[in-house]
């Protein structure tokens, strides 16, 4: 079984803890792709999220104790993408893997975290897959469903989970409270305490 130890996520871990950042966004440039990273640390294991900018491709990896990503693999379609993108042609000598990008994307992170660069909701809207209404990926603020004689659904915990974390949508299953979401960046608020 693969493993690629990411040790270059340590230093950046550290001053992320250090700062209270729960959720980092930073570029990585690989050949003619930039690609928006984004480092969250508040769940378990830690997600490691990739989206190429421009292009319609994202892939995720769960970060391990010890920064260890287990036998990392992209679904095919991801990995023909990736590729093309890269523009790598296929080479028996030379071959391509996701352990390779990690390797070589593992020497390019950054050490210290920028408190302007906390990765917002809507930035890991981009990158996330199968959310509730992914078009509306602006936090416009919360519901209280006791008020209302409603219910918080699965499908607004998942999404509040996906988007802000685990933390809070604990707290929003506790309290009986949904996340509303909005498509116009103008709607947008910033996420406090539920």
């Amino acid at each position: 079984m693969a493993v690629v130890v990411l040790d270059g996520l340590r230093n950046l871990y550290n001053s992320m803890r250090a700062q209270g950042i729960d959720r980092y966004r930073f570029a990585y440039q690989r050949g003619p792709v930039t690609f928006d990273v984004m480092f969250l640390i508040d769940e378990s294991p830690y997600g490691l999220l990739f989206g190429a900018q421009g292009h319609n491709l994202s892939f995720e990896f769960k970060v391990e104790r010890g920064f260890r990503v287990i036998h990392p693999q992209l679904d095919k379609p991801d990995y023909s993408t990736l590729c093309n993108l890269l523009g790598l042609q296929y080479d028996p000598n030379n071959t391509f893997s996701p352990a390779g990008f990690l390797q070589t994307f593992n020497a390019q992170i950054p050490a210290h975290a920028n408190p302007a660069q906390k990765a917002e909701p809507h930035d890991v809207a981009r990158v996330r897959r199968n959310v509730e209404e992914a078009h509306k990926r602006y936090f416009c603020g919360w519901r209280d469903n006791t008020v209302r004689g409603d219910n918080v659904t699965e499908k607004n915990l998942h999404k509040t989970r996906e988007l802000l974390g685990p933390k809070i949508a604990d707290t929003c299953a506790r309290k009986n409270i949904s996340s509303c979401w909005t498509d116009i960046p103008g709607g947008k608020v910033d996420v406090t305490d539920p």
